[in-house]
């Protein structure tokens, strides 16, 4: 079953047991799914809700910190929910010796030796690692690989 799928199931699921909170949320996800579809006139695939899945998820993760920061605890809770949510259509976390295992595979298969090769091995690592890392350690790992 595709994320799509998924994501539709379990909204009808959750309107036949009437959780309004869980239907809210899952209304916000179908509805940025779609309008990226109507603007860009394509159905996505997987990989492609991911992507706009990982970037929901960070954008919660911003919000959060910004309420916890202004004390509305309220909100907190309801961007906390949307995240946990969201994180349940991602796939399950890559370890760090699972990041670094990849990494090195990637250095072999680049011939990366130096960091004008960090596009190049950062383009071969976006799709492995989308959704199950974040972007912005694995680039410091890279770095220090390179160094």
């Amino acid at each position: 079953m595709s994320i799509k799928d998924r994501i539709d199931h379990d909204l009808k699921e959750a309107m036949r047991n009437r959780d309004q909170k869980k239907v809210a949320a899952l209304r916000f996800v179908t509805a940025a799914i779609k309008q990226v579809e109507v603007d860009e006139r394509v159905e996505l695939d997987d990989a492609r809700i991911l992507a706009l899945l990982d970037k929901m998820s960070k954008q919660r993760m911003d919000a959060i910190e910004q309420y916890q920061k202004a004390n509305r605890d309220d909100l907190v809770e309801q961007e906390t929910y949307e995240l946990e949510l969201i994180k349940a259509y991602l796939p399950e976390p890559l370890s760090e010796s699972e990041i670094n295992a990849i990494i090195t595979e990637a250095f072999y298969e680049t011939g990366a030796a130096s960091m004008r090769d960090m596009g190049k091995i950062m383009a071969y690592l976006k799709p492995i690692f989308q959704g199950r890392a974040d972007m912005g350690v694995v680039s410091a790992l890279i770095k220090d690989k390179l160094q």
